[in-house]
């Protein structure tokens, strides 16, 4: 490759608890890994000795950490309600213990409740291979009837939940289990799912935050962390909504390009910037992708590339790399323009790849074994390889 600037091939590593070990990963040929301390609670502080002994593990095996993700941020900072203040001096705190090991991104979002939601994540392509699957109706019919969500009848015509209790008797048992068993999937790193009761609770608690609100909210808690991110080095980088649409009733506002616009204005210190999903961003059709790299590429610290393959009805799984809705070779080929102009190379990680070939029948986190993810990560070296031949 004749370019000065490529993409930092990296790949996600939920911890010494992952069936994918640091091992697999270095022979990928990543050079870091992604990762987070999954065990310490949401909103308690992270120590610098903690940070200290994860990046130890990790360079012991010949790799780097530099982007974090998740330093998740606390519910009730996103509803800005009971000990928002106190979350948010503790997220300080653990951007100041990042920032002196060396960590120079940290992802984070601002869904609401679930974080990511899918309906089935062991959907069977037709090779055999198992992909991230999100389908409306089975999502609307968790919410109705097995979540039973006060409020959610009234979000649907009589006709249309008539026909979701129709698709519900023709559901199996097994098929019941798994909707409910893959919705309340419990945070990324986490093995402990959540309950109906505790779902309920936390909606309870957004009660009367609206978009607005919740818009409101995302500009306060950057407006106090972005200036402690920018004085120890690092970028933030928000992730995209995933879905890009409401889920459980519940605002979502970080889903197509003008809600990007509305965040870089609300607080544009340099700071603020992107995790640029092209799975989540790509499952909404009025998204252009490839302009939004132009206009906010500046502010795009950190890539996740990943393809969707979406229909009308809203239903979306996740596609190879290369042949979904997102014309991949397009988004390359923008940002690595983009990395030439900017004389920076942006981190990049393959994003849920489909479960194949000896993976198939292990545990893994959905859409995080070995194979898949290589398999993208190969296409997606090559497609970059083939474009900055250029340059």
């Amino acid at each position: 490759m004749s370019a000065i600037y490529k993409m930092e091939q990296l790949m996600r590593w939920y911890g010494p608890n992952d069936a994918v070990k640091l091992e697999h990963i270095l022979q990928a040929g990543c050079t870091g890994v992604v990762t987070a301390l999954h065990a310490i609670p949401v909103g308690e502080i992270w120590s610098s000795e903690a940070i200290k002994n994860h990046l130890d593990i990790i360079e012991a095996k010949g790799l780097t950490w530099t982007v974090v993700e998740s330093l998740p941020v606390h519910e009730e900072i996103k509803t800005g309600k009971g000990n928002c203040a106190q979350w948010i001096e503790n997220y300080k705190v653990s951007l100041r213990n990042l920032g002196a090991q060396g960590i120079k991104v940290v992802t984070y979002n601002f869904m609401p409740v679930l974080d990511w939601v899918r309906t089935n994540v062991e959907h069977v392509l037709e090779d055999g291979s198992e992909a991230l699957f999100f389908n409306k109706d089975e999502y609307d019919l968790f919410d109705l009837f097995i979540l039973k969500r006060p409020g959610a009848m009234e979000e649907h015509s009589p006709e249309r939940i008539a026909l979701l209790k129709e698709k519900k008797a023709t559901m199996s048992a097994e098929d019941l289990a798994r909707l409910r068993r893959t919705v309340l999937l419990g945070l990324p790193g986490s093995d402990i799912p959540f309950t109906e009761e505790e779902v309920l609770a936390l909606l309870e608690t957004y009660k009367d935050t609206d978009r607005a609100a919740l818009k409101a909210n995302l500009a306060h808690f950057l407006s106090e962390v972005c200036p402690v991110a920018e004085e120890v080095g690092i970028k933030m980088a928000i992730h995209p909504d995933d879905p890009p649409y409401s889920v459980l009733g519940l605002s979502r506002i970080l889903s197509c390009a003008a809600d990007v616009d509305d965040l870089m204005q609300a607080v544009p210190n340099a700071a603020n910037g992107l995790c640029f999903c092209t799975g989540s961003f790509g499952a909404r059709p009025d998204n252009d992708l490839p302009a939004m790299i132009k206009k906010w590429g500046s502010r795009i610290n950190f890539l996740h590339l990943r393809n969707t393959k979406r229909d009308s009805n809203g239903n979306f799984f996740e596609a190879n790399h290369l042949e979904g809705d997102t014309d991949m070779y397009t988004v390359i080929d923008e940002v690595v323009a983009l990395m030439q102009k900017e004389g920076r190379s942006i981190p990049m990680r393959p994003d849920h790849g489909h479960k194949m070939l000896d993976d198939l029948g292990k545990k893994t986190y959905p859409g995080y074994s070995a194979i898949g993810r290589l398999r993208g990560l190969a296409e997606l070296r090559g497609v970059e390889y083939a474009v900055a031949r250029k340059y």
